[in-house]
């Protein structure tokens, strides 16, 4: 009897042991999943999407010529390029019914560009930070490219104009995919940056390498 009773306690006490052994385990992949899913899952870039600048330089018009030599379906109206593009313009896309999926903002200021457009880089930091705030409440993939090289930063500018600098500072940490030119990352500027907010970072060696490197973040589609 008394060999009875120590049998069942054993079987009582194995199920304990177990679970006394297993929950720090489950509670460790309960908080790893948790974890997990809060953070912010990347948006896939597809189109239609549209072409911005931040600093009115001809990157964007540059972009637009790569975009014309992708034969891209003109009914489809795959891109569309706007360099004063607003958050308005994304709201009333979707307010249409066809709204942008992906949005290129071109980094880079041209001091002559704003003077033409009336603007300053105050206004486009602030329109900036509005659209991208825009496009992140749509769900819309945020591509910021820098393609014009190491003459569109500081090292190329006048004495005291750190414009070009403030135009990536108020892109590239939003963005959820940084296309640059090679050239234009000789300080590693946009490696430090890719590798502190986890950004994935696509470098082209010239220009015309973007075609390529475009067709395939869009292949999709």
């Amino acid at each position: 009897m008394r060999r009875n009773i120590r049998t069942e306690e054993n079987k009582m006490k194995k199920p304990i042991l177990a679970l006394a052994f297993f929950s720090p385990i489950l509670l460790a992949v309960t908080f790893a999943l948790a974890f997990s899913a809060g953070q912010p899952v990347p948006v896939k870039p597809e189109l239609p999407v549209l072409i911005t600048s931040c600093g009115q330089s001809p990157g964007a018009t540059m972009l637009k010529v790569i975009f014309t030599k992708m034969k891209l379906d003109p009914e489809t109206k795959a891109y569309e390029v706007n360099m004063l593009a607003a958050a308005d313009d994304l709201r009333a896309a979707r307010t249409a019914g066809h709204p942008y999926k992906s949005l290129i903002i071109v980094m880079g200021a041209s001091l002559k560009g704003m003077g033409a457009a009336g603007i300053s880089i105050d206004d486009e930091l602030s329109r900036t930070a509005r659209l991208i705030e825009e496009a992140k409440s749509q769900g819309i993939a945020i591509i910021g490219a820098h393609i014009e090289g190491m003459k569109r930063r500081a090292q190329g500018a006048a004495a005291g104009d750190n414009t070009d600098e403030l135009s990536i500072d108020a892109v590239a940490p939003h963005s959820d995919l940084l296309l640059v030119n090679k050239d234009g990352n000789a300080d590693n500027r946009f490696s430090i940056i890719a590798k502190g907010k986890n950004i994935p970072l696509i470098l082209v060696e010239k220009n015309l390498d973007l075609l390529e490197e475009l067709k395939k973040i869009f292949s999709s589609n």
